[in-house]
């Protein structure tokens, strides 16, 4: 059994993660972390999310910053489910011992030191970790996850884009000088656990918000292999997101290309599901799975794509979960597909 821990336990990522690791054959949970002020310290993840209140009895401990080489040095796994900037500054602490580190925020995504201050708001010093990271987009990335010491876990919107656009970009059906247009709504857990007026609830109606200046615009891009115009929105649920993409194709371009493009990309998956009928959020809420779909405009050459993950699940924590199976020599799915 591989030791596991989780630091930044308590929150909505956190606590899927824990249920996860909790049920997974080959990984013990063996610790569950949160920061040195937090609330929640000294409560079982139980008493904060009932629904795992006989399932899981570890006790949220508080993180000791100067204990971070220890940590290092006795888990053979590590989920950051922390916020960017705690990524950033631990991370130097966290790499290079024992540990596997799967890094749930932002921090070690985006390669551009520049372009990673502009959507962050904070200078990235960690350069030598920045070059070593590995994306973590496991449906594509397998090889270099295989290997790495430490994966970039992409975000929520990246994931559900890129899922979409990879096969198209790798089957050369995507036209040069058109940009992919990318309109995807997320529920509300997509904001964390902490109360906010702009999150809660009672007060979200749909909005699109993060207009032409959203962080995930840059990943989706850079990992993607060209610049797209990405734009999200908030809706009155509580978890998933539904991402629509209109792509313009190069003139010809047939609907059996299109789905030999998905089909070749996905065919033997058991986690991205090839559908005959458009997704809706609620066919992957509480599962792993990636929903995708499409229809071709032959006249005009336009593609609409839709794809529809968890966004705290496959867009956060069984992603993180695959990523880490990779790592460690199993099939992405185990413990997530029957």
């Amino acid at each position: 059994m591989l030791k596991t821990c989780i630091i930044g336990a308590s929150g909505y990522t956190g606590a899927e993660l824990a249920a996860i690791v909790d049920q997974h054959q080959n990984f013990e949970l063996a610790g569950l972390y949160v920061s040195s002020h937090s609330a929640d310290a000294g409560k079982t993840l139980g008493e904060l999310h009932p629904k795992l209140f006989n399932q899981i009895t570890l006790t949220l401990q508080p993180i000791d910053e100067t204990k971070l080489c220890e940590l290092a040095a006795d888990f053979d796994l590590i989920f950051l489910a922390t916020p960017h900037e705690a990524s950033h500054k631990w991370m130097p602490e966290l790499t290079g011992k024992k540990a596997v580190v799967m890094d749930l925020s932002g921090a070690f995504r985006i390669k551009d030191k520049q372009v990673f201050a502009d959507f962050y708001g904070f200078e990235h010093t960690a350069e030598s970790l920045l070059d070593e990271a590995v994306y973590g987009l496991a449906d594509w990335h397998q090889a270099q996850i295989s290997k790495a010491n430490l994966v970039a876990v992409p975000g929520c919107y990246p994931t559900a884009s890129l899922t979409a656009l990879k096969p198209l970009q790798q089957a050369q059906l995507i036209e040069d000088g058109h940009l992919p247009i990318i309109n995807a709504t997320s529920g509300v857990s997509g904001a964390g656990r902490k109360a906010s007026l702009t999150s809660s609830f009672n007060e979200v109606s749909l909005q699109a918000y993060g207009v032409l200046g959203h962080r995930h615009q840059p990943e989706i891009t850079d990992y993607l292999g060209t610049p797209v115009i990405f734009t999200p929105h908030l809706g009155n649920f509580k978890r998933g997101i539904l991402a629509t993409i209109c792509v313009k194709t190069p003139t010809g371009t047939t609907p059996a290309q299109v789905n030999e493009a998905y089909q070749s990309a996905y065919s033997g998956s058991s986690i991205v599901r090839l559908r005959n009928t458009w997704p809706k959020v609620d066919d992957v809420t509480h599962t792993p799975h990636c929903d995708l779909f499409w229809k071709l405009d032959e006249k005009t050459g336009y593609l609409i794509v839709t794809s529809a993950i968890d966004n705290l699940l496959k867009g956060a924590a069984s992603q993180a979960m695959q990523c880490a199976n990779l790592r460690f020599g199993f099939e992405s799915h185990l413990g997530l597909v029957n």
